[in-house]
């Protein structure tokens, strides 16, 4: 046998939990709670107290013939005197007994005899009794009573007590089945143990007195009237700036207008609230992302709740039809005749007015527990319980962008609701962007303090400071008391936020932006505005380009890095740049396809385009066209298989880079005889076999790079080109040098390593103004002593060749240093002591 606390352990619930149970719930546990103490008490009296008490009906006495009235007092006389012989019989009996006792037992023995005997003659003078005489024993009696408790009793009057309790446990498992099934129970405690958390941390406090603090401040400054806050400008850059706490994205601007502080005190929170607050952040995001994907517990739930109802209106109609069946007397006819002698029976329930009592008490609690299911189904169906708006809590507080959330999560909230909206309220802070953005803010000013930071300050190759932070969360406000800094580099930082204080870094200049999405308020930006240089910003999506990029008047630079396919070029937001007047270079590095056609908007002021390709092919090119003042071009790794017939009409170009791309031939080289400023071309790292004697036409070029591609020969026309000053041709396959090649009287920097070169023409060493010559890598067995005549030599590669020694002739170049002189140390070591030292002692001078 079980205890009550035992069965009611299964309406049990963790405390927990209880704020996910509204008050029909928990109104249904403590009716099922009634009605299992109800059933349990039934059932004990049952046990112990239930039977019916039978006694035979004389019906076949009377049909008897010749039967008469006074027959039951004969039959009683008839026994009186039968009992005579039995008295005799026991005297008989003691007589024989005396012949074998002794004498004190046979006194004994005799005054018994004569007890009896007087008793025997009492009884006889008695009246008759008046009674049925049945001829029934005890046994009898017995047996007929647990045959009519079976036979005549209704089967409801024997298991109502048993029914009662099946039902109420059914009810009770039903109520609370959805905490309990696997799919659903693990999904119900990480909420409830999240809500509790979110409820209890010091962070939700602090950031719901934030907000009480600004709408103070709010209230106070419109009660100060309009006098003291600045006017605005446009009707858009109010509403934007109404909040000072959000950041400004719009391309509308209104006038500067000063950012509201918030309290230092309410700022302070202790490291260790942070980073729990931080971890609840992270696991509301998570828990949110996994429960939102499915409606399992809504649909639990409810199938539940249906459940229970269908059972109340089956335990009511069944049990109404047995209420008038539960009688105190009832008609037994069991088939005993054999046994007993008699058919029928007339018999009555000694349980039957407390049943019926019982009947009707758990009847009324079904009803009550019924009606309370349909109030619950009425409250499940009448409103989409699978989508929840946190308006009330948005209009309420600072925290506009708690997202509605749907499916199990909004039902849960649903729940929680009817115990208490303030937890829906609290938990909704962690729901929020800008309120896990304001504790980013506040734990990382409270690591990155001014004097971690001015460490981390170094100089570039440009000379200039700088400050590269990497993986942040966000962007330190210390950063913005280093008003010396001129670049500031800042790399997978998921938030960061340019406030007003940007201003104070009146000396910087460039910016960079990778992987680091980056809002600005209204006064910050319009620092940025006007003192920015160089932006580089590079980018997964095009989205997480700033819209308030193309709004830098003042920028000179701008690198874009990252997808910028075609199907995406619609979405750059190109169609703003013509804003930037004073954007000189553009670079960007993508995967085009086609060149965007509003970066002809710039063409009126950018002199320099740089296109980085990354290996997509670029197909459409005719908007370079319009690019007139362009002076520098660079298109690499765009798989061109030719120069872009489009370059040629750039009459102001001076320098053109094609570095690797799938060039063969270059036939068109001789259109840029029409540049007359071009002056540097680059076709290295392509596959140009051979070039064209038309090469000779472009009298102005002063910078030639071939090298990585596949020359076996150089023209003579090529040595004919008298401004040209840097020749690199190395990576081929030339074999000879030219003897033309002492026409380049204006040659300084020469690159012909990794060829195949045995001999070197000594008409080489005529350009005297040589500075570079790089030899490396090719088969030469000599170098011939004619190389002491160039005399501003300071850079010579011989490594990787074939010599025995190097001439003494190299101490007659002055310039040349040692660290500059590349070769092999056993050939160094050839050379003679004086000019080893000279080279030493120059080198050492310098």
């Amino acid at each position: 046998m079980f205890t009550l606390t035992e069965v009611a352990s299964l309406n049990d619930i963790q405390p927990t939990y209880r704020i996910l149970k509204p008050w029909w719930d928990v109104f249904m546990d403590y009716l099922g709670l009634v009605m299992l103490m109800l059933a349990i008490f039934a059932m004990t009296m049952q046990i112990t107290k239930d039977h019916v008490a039978c006694l035979p009906c004389l019906e076949e006495v009377e049909e008897v013939s010749g039967a008469k009235l006074d027959q039951f007092p004969q039959n009683g006389y008839q026994d009186a005197a039968s009992s005579a012989p039995s008295m005799a019989t026991v005297g008989t009996t003691i007589t024989v007994v005396k012949k074998d006792l002794p004498d004190e037992a046979v006194s004994e023995i005799h005054k018994a005899h004569q007890h009896t005997a007087a008793v025997a003659e009492k009884y006889v003078s008695q009246p008759v009794p008046k009674g049925v005489k049945t001829n029934l024993d005890f046994q009898q009696y017995v047996f007929i009573n647990q045959m009519c408790y079976h036979v005549a009793l209704p089967w409801y009057s024997k298991y109502f007590s048993y029914l009662t309790l099946i039902h109420t446990l059914i009810l009770m498992v039903s109520s609370n089945f959805w905490f309990k099934y696997p799919k659903t129970s693990s999904k119900i405690e990480h909420f409830v143990s999240i809500l509790g958390r979110c409820f209890e941390s010091p962070w939700t406090t602090k950031a719901l007195s934030e907000t009480a603090c600004e709408d103070s401040e709010e209230n106070k400054q419109r009660l100060t009237g309009s006098s003291s806050a600045p006017k605005q400008v446009s009707v858009e850059g109010r509403d934007e700036g109404a909040n000072s706490s959000t950041p400004m994205l719009g391309v509308k601007f209104s006038a500067d207008k000063p950012i509201m502080e918030v309290p230092s005190s309410l700022t302070i929170l202790d490291k260790k609230d942070g980073e729990q607050a931080k971890a609840l952040f992270e696991k509301v995001r998570k828990f949110r992302a996994h429960v939102e994907d499915s409606d399992f517990i809504y649909k639990l739930y409810v199938a539940q709740t249906i459940v229970k109802t269908v059972k109340f209106i089956l335990i009511l109609a069944y049990t109404s039809t047995f209420l008038a069946k539960i009688n105190f007397k009832h008609d037994c006819e069991p088939d005993i005749k054999q046994l007993t002698g008699y058919r029928k029976f007339f018999c009555t329930h000694n349980m039957a007015f407390m049943l019926n009592k019982l009947l009707i008490s758990y009847m009324a609690l079904i009803l009550i527990y019924g009606m309370t299911c349909l109030y619950s189904l009425f409250w499940v169906f009448r409103r989409p319980l699978k989508e929840y708006s946190f308006e009330k809590v948005r209009e309420e507080s600072s925290f506009s962008d708690i997202p509605d959330v749907k499916n199990d999560f909004a039902f849960l909230l649903h729940m929680v609701d009817q115990y208490d909206q303030l937890y829906s309220k609290r938990f909704g802070v962690f729901l929020s962007e800008v309120s896990e953005n304001k504790l980013r803010e506040i734990s990382l000013n409270h690591e990155w303090t001014f004097d971690k930071l001015r460490p981390l300050v170094t100089r570039n190759a440009q000379d200039q400071l700088e400050l590269h932070l990497f993986m942040l969360s966000g962007l330190p406000n210390a950063v913005f008391d280093l008003m010396d800094l001129e670049v500031l580099k800042l790399e997978l930082i998921p938030e960061v936020r340019f406030s007003a204080k940007v201003s104070q870094m009146t000396s910087l200049q460039e910016l960079h932006l990778y992987h680091s999405p980056a809002k600005v308020e209204q006064t910050g930006f319009a620092f940025l505005r006007d003192h920015l240089r160089c932006l580089h910003v590079k980018f997964t999506d095009v989205a997480e380009i700033p819209p308030w990029v193309y709004l830098l008047r003042s920028l000179k630079e701008l690198n874009l890095i990252g997808n910028l396919s075609s199907e995406n070029n619609k979405m750059i937001g190109l169609e703003s740049m013509r804003d930037l007047r004073h954007l000189k270079t553009l670079c960007l590095k993508s995967n085009l396809t086609k060149m965007p056609t509003n970066i002809t908007e710039l063409s009126s002021h950018l002199i320099r385009f740089i296109v980085h390709n990354d290996g997509t092919k670029l197909l459409v090119l005719n908007s370079l066209k319009k690019m007139i003042n362009l002076i520098e071009l660079e298109l690499h790794c765009c798989e061109l298989e030719r120069i872009p017939h489009a370059i040629f009409s750039l009459t102001n170009l001076q320098e053109l880079d094609l570095k690797s791309n799938s060039i063969r031939s270059i036939e068109e080289i001789i259109s840029f005889q029409h540049l007359k400023r071009l002056t540097c071309l680059k076709l290295w790292h392509n596959k140009i076999i051979a070039i064209p004697s038309s090469i000779g036409q472009i009298k102005s070029l002063e910078a030639l790079h071939l090298s990585h591609n596949k020359l076996e020969t150089l023209p003579p026309a090529l040595f004919t080109l008298p401004k040209l000053r840097h020749l690199d041709v190395g990576h081929n396959s030339i074999m000879v040098l030219p003897p033309n090649v002492g026409l380049l009287h204006n040659l300084q920097h020469l690159a012909i390593n990794s060829n195949k070169l045995e001999v070197l023409p000594k008409d080489l060493f005529r350009c005297t103004k040589l500075k570079v010559l790089c030899l490396s890598h090719n088969a030469l067995t000599i170098l011939p002593e004619s190389v002491g005549q160039l005399v501003q030599l300071t850079h010579l590669d011989l490594r990787g060749n074939c010599l025995d020694r190097v001439p003494p002739q190299l101490g007659n170049c002055r310039l040349l240093r040692k660290s500059a002189l590349i070769v092999e140390d056993h050939l160094f070591d050839t050379l003679p002591v004086d000019v080893k030292e000279s080279i030493s002692r120059e080198t050492s001078g310098l």
